[in-house]
């Protein structure tokens, strides 16, 4: 199975900011759409990452005025990425070797999605459950 599974289970919506917001714009989009994570676009595509854990590294670095920097000073950067074609496992390899919970889908330099380890870790539970499920129907049948 690839990623493209899980977009079009999940759609691919991708809800970005720039890197030209502040950090506490991004931290009201994060928190408004309930999400751990977001791409940063530029003009040549996805720049980089702002998550949660950049929050709290900045928040410790420079204290309240953190909420005044740029996005673009404080996200992750370069982005990892993946495409529509790369595999599930694959992709859960990536992110365990990378520490990162997030990766933006790419193709020919658009964002054309976003996963998080929670959605390929839920679609490998329901394939794994789906398996066994039939695995008892067939048993059964026998």
């Amino acid at each position: 199975m690839t990623i493209a599974a899980i977009l079009s289970g999940k759609g691919s919506d991708v809800v970005s900011i720039a890197g030209d917001r502040t950090v506490a714009e991004a931290v009201a989009l994060l928190s408004e759409k309930r999400i751990g994570a977001v791409p940063v676009m530029d003009s040549d595509g996805v720049a980089g990452i702002f998550s949660e854990r950049d929050v709290i590294h900045c928040l410790e670095r420079h204290g309240a005025a953190a909420l005044d920097h740029r996005v673009a000073q404080v996200m992750t950067a370069p982005a990892i990425t993946v495409t529509r074609d790369e595999s599930i496992l694959a992709a859960l390899a990536l992110m365990t070797r990378r520490r990162v919970r997030h990766l933006p889908v790419v193709e020919r330099g658009e964002c054309v999605g976003f996963v998080s380890i929670g959605d390929l870790v839920k679609y490998r539970i329901d394939r794994i459950e789906s398996e066994a499920n039939e695995m008892r129907a067939y048993i059964q049948q026998a």
